[in-house]
This record gives C-alpha cells, sequence and structure tokens, in this order.
C-alpha cells in the first residue's frame, strides 16, 4: 500500500459473529488492527485534525461494526469494516485483521484471523471488489 500509514492495533470488542449458535448467543470478543494508507502531509503542515482522519472516531465506528448485526464470517466482518473505512474520503486503502482468538476449534491454539486489503478504485469511493489479503 503506498502512502503514509496510520495503524489502529489491538481494539478488543465483544460481538456475536460465526456460525454455530452458541456463538451468536454467548459472543466471545473479536480484535481488530486496521492500517489506513492516506497522505498525511496536509495534517502534518496544518496541525490540525480536520486534514487527517480522526483515529478515536475511526475506532468507534468499528467497535459499532463489531458490536453490531451478527455475520457468520470472519472474512464479512472484515469487508463491513473495511468498507465503512474506506468511505472516509481521506483514506486511500485500508487493510483490516479480525481475530478471534476464542474460535470454536478444538486444539490449542493462538489466534484465528482473517486480513483484507481494499483500496479506493475511483473518485466516488467504490471499493476494490477482491480480496488481496
Amino acid at each position: 500500500m503506498d502512502g503514509d500509514t496510520i495503524a489502529l492495533t489491538g481494539l478488543r470488542v465483544f460481538g456475536y459473529h460465526g456460525v454455530y449458535d452458541d456463538e451468536r448467543q454467548d459472543g466471545q470478543d473479536f480484535v481488530v488492527d486496521l492500517d489506513l494508507t492516506l497522505d498525511t502531509r496536509p495534517a502534518a503542515a496544518s496541525d490540525d485534525v480536520a486534514d487527517t482522519v480522526h483515529y478515536g472516531e475511526v475506532a468507534e465506528e468499528v467497535a459499532a461494526i463489531v458490536a453490531g448485526d451478527p455475520v457468520n464470517l470472519l472474512e464479512t466482518l472484515a469487508d463491513r469494516i473495511g468498507r465503512a473505512v474506506l468511505a472516509r474520503p481521506r483514506v486511500s486503502a485500508v487493510r483490516v485483521t479480525v481475530h478471534k482468538p476464542q474460535a470454536p476449534i478444538p486444539l490449542t491454539f493462538a489466534d484465528v484471523s482473517v486480513t483484507i486489503t481494499r483500496r479506493r478504485t475511483d473518485t466516488e469511493g467504490h471499493a476494490d471488489e477482491s480480496p488481496t489479503g
């Protein structure tokens, strides 16, 4: 991803995503990492948050998505997050990783995650439909 990066890592949010009924009923923690690609030079020159992406607002928006309507797949959740972040006009690309550290796997494991990358493909802000990560 070309450009400057604002990273937000380890955003932990409780949600009800998963294929199994108990995941939808009991819920679990999800952890989200984001890399937003943008040009930070305007903000550096002005020293004004209006000239960048407010990472606190991004965190709140992502948390609302994770805590919101349940989906079956991490891929779907990551895509929802990516599309929301990419809708911000200053963001040219976003990499989203959604971790599911308590995934229902009957083995010892450290983490399960899905990572996607979305890029702005035109001036209207539509995201590239093909996952690259």
